[in-house]
């Protein structure tokens, strides 16, 4: 496993590539903005117990996070559709994200 600061780094750059403010990640993650900061840095030990909200969030695995790398099996590439779902959901401010998400889960329970 990587370094605290080595998986805050990834975060960092993960969460801008995203464009989204250390308020608007903590909010989606239920955090305040100073855990995000810290975790970012890499002071902060609970990072390890947040790692499936914060790649649920950032739409990357866990195992990125830790390693740099994305295990996933082959079989799980991303292609069509879901890729233009993700790509619209980025483009989403946090409001309608939460709506995009809240509609999504409405909609898988059918």
């Amino acid at each position: 496993m990587s370094t605290p600061q080595e998986i805050g780094s990834r975060i960092q750059a993960i969460r801008r590539e995203r464009g989204l403010t250390q308020d608007d990640f903590a909010n989606q993650i239920g955090v305040s903005r100073s855990a995000v900061a810290q975790w970012e840095t890499g002071r902060a030990g609970q990072v390890t117990g947040n790692l499936s909200r914060i790649a649920a969030v950032l739409d990357v695995s866990v195992e990125y996070l830790m390693y740099g790398e994305d295990k996933r099996a082959a079989g799980e590439v991303r292609q069509g559709d879901e890729l233009a779902l993700l790509r619209l959901y980025r483009e989403c401010d946090p409001e309608d994200r939460q709506m995009l998400l809240r509609t999504a889960r409405r909609l898988a329970r059918r």
